[in-house]
């Protein structure tokens, strides 16, 4: 069983050998002007592949018909650009990828670029055309949404017709937002503006979609050769699992300034998907967390400076969409999502730094007959560099000795939306609440396994405990509930978590090569799959996450989403147990448990209207086809609005829990108006929370 280290030197040394070899080819005929760069890139990348990732794949026919499937989604996931007969021509590659990587060929990629790249001019005469028209939103017609369900034209009178009813739907939208505000407007009393017709609305309408379209086809002229090369390197690597994937220099050093946090800009994680800019993760902490109306899923459309006009962002590159989300401190950015239910929602956000603040385990105490401490964790940090800074396992530690010296008769500690980070820190968290034993399992691709312990007899905390989670739970937060359900310790609240099971690490490819090919440099870095996360019961939390013990309502929980979604991500599987002893000195009687929850929530209006609201958002997220009259769409937006009214109304009627800050925190931030200002806002949120009062519910009534 070989170390990482050592299949890093392997990796290196036959990368050499393999490249060296194929010298001959790597200089133009002057022997002065280095050629072949990407050739070098492509073996570089599928030797670092097949020899450092956690489960590589044979690179054959199947492997080849998988990154073709990728490859053909994103070169044109809404259908907006390729020909059926284009897709039929390409389709005659869909087996030769395997052997053109082998031999450091990019004929399939040149041939899709130069179609696409000739497809995406010709189109552009279409939307030129189609706009200097109006529009008839009389007419009862309807437009798929959703790219999968969509078919590729036939021929370009088909191909336009697609572009009419896409068109006809974003001048729709515009057009309803128009409405709506005038109508606002006209109800003010000291409104004096003039009233504008459906003809001039909709003519403005028509107008703001055509700059939109005319700065997009700006942006896609400026699109290089090597961003789509990167497109389909990207394709080929992530059939190996989807965290997997190449960044050119520019783009890892995007990466880096944003994993450091230095960046100003509202502190979101975006992944392109399905052809769209998706929101992957919101950083705690930060503007888009403050802000709290930005979710994981929802798919970034347009972006506006202020009141500006919004730039449309769909099929942009994700780094360029990146660029117009960025921006100074202090300045708005609003964003037009549109989410899993299919609703459009404008979202402003004002720039800022990270709060750090935010960022750290933060308590309060729940005084309900019972003095029950919270203690809420966004993120598993820790100081890395060892300059002084704060480690989340040290936090929460000193917080549940505050809590106990206030007299504390239970604990919940919040891990919603808690997206994992330090896996040390996780391990000491866990061992705050056991005497001793294993927390974790690492699986190496060599088979190796390691467990990772808690060797502190002492236990910080022996009293009743919940840990709640949720769908964005994932990485070391399913770790520490997995190892608080496996030892029987806990009561785990919520829904079923995130399921990313796995460890990555970056290889930065100018390092791994030798001096000979300075000249060809940078090339990037390879982000890979390196090892596998398993519970100490044997199961893995890649895929399936960690199913509560006690299953909720949450209106999100009916949509697709997590590590399940993802396209060939690593499977769920199973290994030999570590060996541990569960929790003895108090017994937990989960079915009963489960039961006296399951009653309370029944009678509780709250759930049950979250409840409704999460079948709504499920039946209106299957239903990707939307009217392209105006009335409809109308009465559809006013159901929506009706619905969601609702929901916010049934979380206002939650019994306000008795909540406050400790004395000392209380004190500590005295004096900064700042600080007074996000600890009442936490407090505000924490005493409305129907889930937390659930939680108080199950330690007063439920754990002996």
């Amino acid at each position: 069983m070989l170390s990482l280290t050592t299949r890093l030197k392997i990796f290196l040394s036959v990368l050499a050998v393999v490249l060296l070899t194929g010298s001959f080819i790597l200089y133009s005929k002057n022997n002065t002007t280095p050629a072949g760069k990407n050739e070098i890139l492509i073996k570089a990348l599928m030797q670092g592949l097949s020899t450092m990732h956690y489960k590589p794949e044979k690179v054959d026919d199947e492997f080849s018909k998988k990154a073709f499937k990728l490859y053909l989604d994103r070169l044109d996931f809404n259908k907006k650009f390729l020909l059926e007969s284009d897709v039929a021509m390409l389709r005659k590659y869909e087996t030769q990828i395997d052997d053109q990587l082998r031999a450091g060929s990019f004929e399939f990629f040149d041939i899709s670029a130069d179609l696409i790249e000739k497809r995406t001019k010709e189109s552009e005469a279409f939307y030129k055309d189609i706009l200097s028209k109006p529009f008839d939103f009389s007419k009862e017609e309807n437009i798929e949404l959703d790219g999968k369900k969509l078919k590729f034209a036939k021929d370009k009178n088909e191909l336009k017709e697609a572009w009419r009813k896409q068109l006809k739907y974003q001048t729709l939208v515009r057009l309803a937002d128009m409405q709506k505000q005038q109508e606002k407007a006209t109800a003010s009393a000291d409104n004096k503006e003039t009233r504008k017709t459906f003809e001039q609305m909709e003519a403005e309408a028509r107008e703001k979609v055509m700059t939109a379209y005319n700065e997009l086809y700006k942006r896609l002229d400026q699109v290089t050769r090597d961003d789509r090369r990167s497109t389909y390197i990207n394709a080929v690597a992530n059939v190996y699992d989807p965290h997997t994937g190449y960044f050119p220099p520019k783009a890892k050093k995007d990466f880096d300034i944003e994993f450091t946090g230095r960046l100003e800009g509202i502190g979101a994680s975006l992944q392109e998907k399905d052809g769209q800019i998706k929101v992957f993760e919101i950083v705690p902490g930060s503007p888009s967390y403050m802000q709290g109306d930005l979710k994981p899923g929802d798919a970034i459309q347009k972006v506006a400076q202020g009141n500006g006009d919004p730039v449309l962002v769909e099929g942009m590159r994700l780094d360029d969409a990146i660029q117009l989300i960025r921006g100074k401190k202090g300045t708005e950015v609003r964003l037009t999502v549109r989410k899993p239910d299919g609703s459009t929602r404008v979202i402003p956000i004002i720039r800022d730094v990270i709060v750090f603040e935010e960022t750290y385990a933060q308590s309060a105490m729940i005084d309900d007959q019972q003095k029950i401490g919270y203690i809420k964790l966004p993120g598993f940090y820790a100081d890395f560099e060892r300059n002084g800074g704060r480690n989340s396992g040290e936090d929460v530690k000193a917080e549940i000795a505050k809590l106990k010296a206030a007299g504390m008769q239970g604990l919940v500690l919040d891990l919603r939306n808690n997206g994992g980070g330090s896996l040390a820190d996780a391990v000491e968290m866990a061992g705050l609440f056991i005497d001793q034993g294993p927390i974790v399992q690492i699986r190496t691709s060599s088979g190796k396994t390691v467990v990772l312990d808690d060797r502190d007899p002492e236990v910080q905390y022996a009293g009743p405990l919940v840990v709640m989670v949720n769908s964005n739970s994932a990485s070391a937060s399913e770790i520490l509930a997995a190892a608080m359900q496996d030892y029987k310790r806990a009561v785990i609240v919520g829904t079923p978590t995130f399921g990313k099971g796995t460890v990555q690490q970056f290889v930065e490819i100018d390092e791994a090569l030798p001096s000979q090919f300075d000249p060809y440099k940078p090339f990037g870095a390879l982000k890979l799959t390196i090892q596998k996360f398993y519970r100490i019961n044997g199961g893995t939390t890649q895929l399936r996450g960690v199913t509560p013990d006690v299953i909720l309502p949450d209106a999100y929980s009916f949509l697709e989403f997590g590590e399940k979604e993802q396209e060939y991500a690593l499977a769920f599987d199973e290994i030999s147990p570590a060996r541990y002893k569960p929790w003895t000195r108090s017994k937990l009687n989960i079915p009963a448990i489960q039961a006296s929850s399951k009653s309370r929530v029944s009678g509780n209006e709250s759930f049950n209207v979250i409840q409704k609201s999460g079948e709504r958002l499920k039946k209106q997220a299957d239903n990707t086809s939307r009217s392209l009259s105006l009335k409809k769409y109308m009465e559809e937006e006013k159901k929506s609005e009706v619905a969601n009214k609702q929901l916010e109304d049934a979380q206002k009627n939650v019994p306000v829990l008795n909540v406050a800050r400790l004395k000392s925190d209380l004190q500590a931030i005295s004096g900064d108006t700042a600080k007074m200002a996000r600890n009442k806002d936490f407090l505000k949120s924490l005493q409305k929370d129907v889930y937390v009062e659930e939680a108080v519910a199950i330690i007063k009534n439920d754990i002996k």
